[in-house]
Parts: C-alpha cells; sequence; structure tokens
C-alpha cells in the first residue's frame, strides 16, 4: 500500500513539475525577449504604464499556451484514445480547463489593448464603459479580442459537456477556429504581405498548439492504468511530426515577411529573437527525432521509459521558451513595416501591395505571390499520397500509375493556381480571378478525383483495433456520415457546383472575397470542395453512398453544363462593373479597362470553363461503354462455364408454349 502511495505520489509531482517547468520556462524567455527587443518599451506619444506594457504580453502568453492545451487535448484524444474510457473523460477535462484560462486571458489582454490604445483613465463611469463598448465592438482590433473570447466560453462549455467521438471533433474544429482573429492582429495586419503574413501566424499557431498541447497532455496522463503509454507516445509523435513541419515552414515564411533582409536577421532585435526561435526549434526537433528512433520502441522498459518521461520534460521546457520568446516577438517592432500613408498608391491602399507590372507572357512564367496555407496542403496531400503508394508497393500489392499522376499533377496545379500568376494578379484583374475560379472548381478536382485519395487511403493506412481512431477510421466515418449522404448525391452535389456560381458572383459574397482575406480563402476552400463532390458524383472511384446511372450522369452533366453557359453570358452581359470600388479603384493604367476585362472573364466562364466540363462528359461516356463491355463479357463467361444453360433454358421454355398453342389449336377445331 506504502509502495503504491509513493507511486502515486512520484507521478503527481511529475505532473506538477511538467506544468511549471513550462510556465517557468515561459515567462523566463519572455521577460529576456521584451528586454532585448523593446517590446515594453513605452510608446513615443503616450505611456499607458508598466501594468499594461508587461501584463499584455503576459496575458497573451497564458493565452497561447492555454489555447494549445485547449487544442492540443481535443487533437490527441481524437487520435490517440478511445471515447468513453476515463482517459478520453480526462482529455476532455483538461482542455476544457485550458479553454477556460484561454477565454479569462483573451478577455483579459482584449482589455489591456483597449487601455494601451486609448489610454483612458481607469474608472466606472458611464464615459468609460461607452469607450471600451465601442472599442470592443466598432474597431477591428476589439472584435477580433470579442470574437477570441466568444469562442473560448463556448469551446469551455462544450468541451465539458460533450463526451463522445462526433461532438469532440466539433469542438475541436472550433478550437482551431478560435485562433484565426489572433493570427489578423500584432504585426500581420501591419506588413506589406499581410495575406502572407495571417496565413504563416495561423499554421504556425495551430501547429505549436497540437505540438505543446498534445505533449503536456502526456505528462498530464502520465501513469493512468486505462492508457497505453507506448501507443499513445507513438500517436502523439505522429502528429508532433506534421507540427513541427507546419510550424517550422510557417516560421520560416513569417520570418521573411517580417524580417525583410538577411542582414536584419543579424542586426536587428527582432532577428536576434528569431535565431533564438530557430535554435530552440532545432532542438526540439533533433530531441524529438532521437527518443522517436531511440526510446519510444523500448518504451515498455523501465530504463528506456524513465528517460523518454525526463527527456519529455526538457521538450517541455524547450517549449516554454519557444513559447515566450513567440509572445515577445508579437510585441516587438518588426525590421519591415506598413508603407507610409502619404505614399500609398490605390493598390496599395486596397490590396497592401504595390501595383504589379503587366501580365506578359513572360510574367507567366515568372509571377509569384506564395500563399502558404495551400502550399502546406499541397505538400501535405503530396506527401500522403505518395507514402500510401510506398506503403502498398512494399506490401505487394498494386496501385494503378496513372491515378499517381492524375493526383500529383492535381497538387501541383494547385499550387500554380494558389500561389503563381493567377493568385499574383487575381486581385487586379477580374479574367484572372475568374480562371483561377474555373481551376478550382473544375479542373483541379478533375484531377483530384481521378487519382482516388480516398480507396488508396483505405488500402494503405493500417486498421486499429483497439477502439481508438486513426486516420482510416475517421475516413470511413465521412465517407458513412449522413452529411456525406446528402452532399456527395449526384443532384444535391451538382446544385451546390451551379448554385454557389450564381450565389456567389450576384451577392456581396464576392466583395468579401476581394475586401477580406478570410472571404478570399473561404472561397478557394468552397469552391474546390463543391467542385470536387461534383466530380466524384460523376465518375469518381472512390467510394460514395448513392451513384446514378450513366444515363442519368450525362443528364445531369448536360443540365449543369447548360446553366455554366448561362452564367458566363450573364456576366458577359452585366452593363455595370461587378466589385466597382474594387476593381474599378485599383488605378490600373495597363491591360483592358475593367469593364472590357469583365467582358473577358465571362467569356473564360463560358468558353474555357466549359473545357473540363467536356472532358467530364467525355469520360462519363467512356465509363459507360467499358461499364457495358464489362458486362457482356462476364455475361460471356458465365455462358462458357454453363454452356449457355439459360439460353438452352428459355429456348425450351418457348418450345414448350408453342407446343401448348398447337395443341389449343387443333382442340379448337
Amino acid at each position: 500500500m506504502s509502495s503504491r502511495s509513493e507511486s502515486t505520489s512520484r507521478l503527481s509531482t511529475y505532473r506538477v513539475a511538467g506544468v511549471i517547468i513550462l510556465l517557468a520556462a515561459a515567462l523566463v524567455a519572455l521577460v529576456l525577449a521584451l528586454l532585448v527587443g523593446g517590446g515594453a518599451k513605452p510608446p513615443l506619444l503616450q505611456d499607458p504604464g508598466p501594468f499594461v506594457l508587461w501584463g499584455t504580453p503576459v496575458a497573451k502568453l497564458v493565452m497561447n499556451i492555454s489555447g494549445a492545451v485547449m487544442l492540443g487535448s481535443l487533437v490527441l484524444a481524437l487520435f490517440g484514445l478511445r471515447a468513453g474510457e476515463r482517459s478520453f473523460d480526462a482529455a476532455l477535462n483538461i482542455a476544457s480547463v485550458g479553454a477556460a484560462v484561454f477565454t479569462v486571458s483573451a478577455g483579459l489582454a482584449g482589455f489591456l489593448a483597449f487601455m494601451a490604445a486609448f489610454n483612458p483613465k481607469l474608472s466606472i463611469e458611464r464615459e468609460f464603459g461607452t469607450q471600451l463598448g465601442r472599442f470592443l465592438l466598432e474597431l477591428p482590433l476589439g472584435q477580433s479580442w470579442l470574437i477570441t473570447t466568444i469562442f473560448g466560453a463556448i469551446i469551455t462549455v462544450l468541451a465539458f459537456a460533450w463526451r463522445s467521438w462526433t461532438p469532440t471533433l466539433i469542438t475541436a474544429l472550433l478550437a482551431a477556429a478560435s485562433f484565426l482573429p489572433l493570427a489578423t492582429q500584432g504585426h500581420a495586419g501591419d506588413l506589406a504581405g499581410h495575406n502572407m503574413a495571417v496565413n504563416s501566424i495561423l499554421l504556425h499557431t495551430i501547429g505549436a498548439a497540437v505540438w505543446l498541447g498534445g505533449l503536456l497532455l502526456l505528462v498530464l496522463l502520465r501513469g493512468r492504468g486505462d492508457v497505453d503509454p507506448a501507443r499513445l507516445v507513438a500517436r502523439y509523435s505522429s502528429l508532433a511530426i506534421a507540427a513541427f513541419a507546419v510550424v517550422a515552414f510557417s516560421g520560416i515564411t513569417r520570418s521573411i515577411v517580417a524580417v525583410g533582409s538577411w542582414d536584419a536577421l543579424w542586426t536587428t532585435p527582432y532577428g536576434w529573437i528569431v535565431l533564438a526561435k530557430v535554435v530552440l526549434l532545432s532542438g526540439m526537433g533533433l530531441l524529438g527525432a532521437w527518443y522517436r528512433a531511440r526510446l519510444i520502441p523500448k518504451l515498455s522498459g523501465q530504463r528506456a521509459a524513465g528517460w523518454f518521461w525526463l527527456l519529455v520534460l526538457c521538450e517541455v521546457a524547450l517549449m516554454g521558451l519557444a513559447s515566450g520568446a513567440a509572445a515577445a516577438l508579437a510585441r516587438t517592432p518588426p525590421p519591415t513595416g506598413e508603407v507610409a500613408a502619404f505614399a500609398q498608391t490605390p493598390a496599395q491602399i486596397l490590396t497592401g501591395a504595390t501595383l504589379p507590372p503587366e501580365l506578359t507572357l513572360e510574367r507567366w512564367f515568372t509571377a509569384w505571390d506564395f500563399d502558404v496555407l495551400w502550399l502546406v496542403a499541397a505538400g501535405f496531400g503530396l506527401f500522403f499520397y505518395l507514402a500510401g503508394v510506398r506503403r502498398l508497393r512494399l506490401r505487394g500489392d498494386r496501385w494503378p500509375i496513372h491515378r499517381t499522376v492524375f493526383w500529383v499533377l492535381g497538387m501541383l496545379m494547385l499550387v500554380w493556381v494558389t500561389s503563381g500568376p493567377l493568385n499574383a494578379y487575381q486581385e487586379y484583374l477580374f479574367s484572372i480571378h475568374m480562371m483561377g475560379h474555373m481551376m478550382l472548381s473544375m479542373a483541379i478536382p478533375l484531377l483530384m478525383v481521378s487519382g482516388a485519395p480516398i480507396t488508396l487511403a483505405l488500402r494503405a493506412i493500417h486498421k486499429r483495433d483497439d477502439g481508438t481512431r486513426g486516420g482510416r477510421e475517421w475516413i470511413m466515418w465521412a465517407v458513412h456520415s449522413p452529411f456525406a449522404r446528402v452532399v456527395t448525391h449526384p443532384f444535391v452535389a451538382a446544385a451546390i457546383f451551379i448554385l454557389s456560381l450564381w450565389a456567389f458572383y450576384f451577392t456581396d459574397l464576392v466583395r468579401w472575397s476581394m475586401f477580406e482575406h478570410l472571404g478570399h480563402e473561404w472561397m478557394v476552400i468552397h469552391f474546390l470542395i463543391s467542385g470536387y463532390l461534383f466530380v466524384m458524383s460523376l465518375i469518381g472511384a472512390d467510394p460514395v453512398p448513392y451513384r446514378l446511372p450513366y444515363p442519368g450522369r450525362l443528364i445531369t452533366l448536360i443540365a449543369v453544363m447548360a446553366m455554366h453557359a448561362f452564367f458566363g453570358i450573364a456576366i458577359m452581359m452585366q452593363e455595370g462593373l461587378m466589385v466597382a470600388d474594387w476593381f474599378g479603384a485599383m488605378g490600373r493604367d495597363w491591360g483592358a479597362s475593367p469593364m472590357e476585362d469583365q467582358y473577358i472573364g465571362g467569356g473564360i466562364a463560358w468558353s474555357i470553363g466549359e473545357i473540363p466540363t467536356l472532358i467530364l462528359a467525355i469520360t462519363v461516356a467512356i465509363q459507360w461503354s467499358r461499364s457495358d463491355t464489362k458486362l457482356q463479357r462476364q455475361t460471356d463467361r458465365h455462358a462458357d462455364r454453363t454452356g449457355d444453360a439459360e439460353l438452352e433454358e428459355y429456348n425450351a421454355k418457348l418450345a414448350a408454349l408453342a407446343e401448348r398453342d398447337q395443341r389449343r389449336e387443333r382442340d379448337g377445331r
């Protein structure tokens, strides 16, 4: 009994030590980085006082760490634990506590941001409350803090109340979405590369949250009887590798935008803090790779387990140092800043970037405007697909080479559309915007569906037998969910595909996509998914709940082609300029006029946009022909095996009927 209580005491001490080490390391790094970078210096115009200057980064640090606990615990519970067991409930309790702290710290940080911006005298007077209300409801910065706080409160309740798979998944998605308002704050809104900065910060924050939060959950769940530590650590390790890749790539791109030059990396306080983060990230990566290769396979042994859990505390300390440096970096002035207001051109006011040169033939091959979000998505898409093909080959199974080629081409085209000349000019030319839209909704889905990624995943990913859910189990859940049955129905998919065109371009949604970065990314996601669902319902090899017969598919496709053509003609016949305060106010002095360019865009939707649809129709016809040929071959093989018994039986039946009729005729005479 005494030995058991000592073991429990040691585990409790270990858990508390993990939390204390994390917070202490983070606070030390925060203070040092603020002193080095000058992030706590009072501004020149007004000094809100030391409480605001030091309290703001501390509140943000607590918010970042608690947000990581919130999201990381949910993600690891979904991929490493079994719903209904005490460990799963404990993970959700930890996530709920993290969300509660996230809510309070976000509210405090928002209040301190108000104090720093307005520097009012703290009071309970009505005027003070009015100012605070205007800040939270009318100013973008205040709105971001308010939305973040509301997100945190909702997640706190949901993580505590919901204890099954699907609700926990919804809660995790909300937790990831809660980081979006934060990504638009700080220096991301001031830099010339605003879009890249926002995407980089969002990916960086989510990746770090999954990494840190999952690691801390391992510490807090250590020693629980219903947890297999070897399996849980191995599954966390897979998540951590993906998170490390996201954090490293997004951190590099974020630093490129903020630092601006190689010299500034070595000669400015901002660059020094970035270098410190690089060293810490490299150390964590090497440490993780070492104990993944050396210790995790031996985790069942007492000696290896002891070293492993000691190294976990070391990684927690490094995580704390990196978190503190990151919080200080958000307060440190970057070497690059926003363009002076008096020097801004119309294009800079609208897009945050200078007007590019005219789109010539050469620029079609040299113009790039990288979208980090889709670079990461395409990179993971390529890696996991090729890894799946490799696993099948090592197992002795075959995978059609043409499907691999289609998928690779689809991912490369996705990168070209979202980061190449189409993305570089889509904000300035309506015709280029429309061409990118057609590629996203028609050409890229055609290639992706032809790659049959779901079928590959179901064949390549190992099936779990312990009641937890891995990638294969979540894909099976998604394919057979009631929502999937609805949206993959051919008529529903066709309706979503075609109605989205009209709803997007003939409402304020198109304006939202131009003026707001979130709107643009939503547009890319929506049209890529709607196109994928439509193409999959017609020619996909992946499993779907219902698929129309081939005549029905062709009729559906013809109807969609007609509506698509009408859409293009409707754009061409517009007498006024769509989003005139954007495309008409860009100050562009080259190329076609905005109205002429809009007419060209309608022509692209009508003509060039129909090319993938025509390819789709030809593919459906070919599949129909092959299906008939396959059915005929099956019939012939069956006849060869049975000696055409069915035909002989049918002929005998006809002969018997004929003989009966003749007999009746004779009897009638």
